[in-house]
């Protein structure tokens, strides 16, 4: 898919607005994605989780803690189509 998220806006229970480049949008709640163990253990804080952004180059949702979340999977969530995982290698 690779499409960049380009707005992301903490809500509360753990949740995220994302508005993606081609204009798909919604809300996704992160505790349906993630355990909140390691890199993501903080953000069990709602000041922490309320800290995220989007990374200007990378176009992902981030944590200044290094925590991010995989635009593919958001997307996948948001519109119900699967993560195209591509062709497997040839053996």
């Amino acid at each position: 898919m690779l499409k960049d998220v380009l707005e992301v806006r903490p809500l509360e229970g753990r949740r995220l607005f994302v508005r993606f480049e081609d204009g798909v949008e919604g809300t996704v709640d992160v505790s349906e994605l993630v355990r909140f163990e390691g890199v993501f253990a903080p953000l069990k804080d709602a000041n922490q989780f309320r800290q995220a952004f989007v990374h200007p180059e990378l176009g992902v949702v981030c944590w200044p803690n290094g925590a991010d979340l995989d635009p593919d999977v958001l997307y996948a969530r948001l519109t119900g189509q699967p993560i195209d995982i591509g062709s497997p290698a040839p053996a």
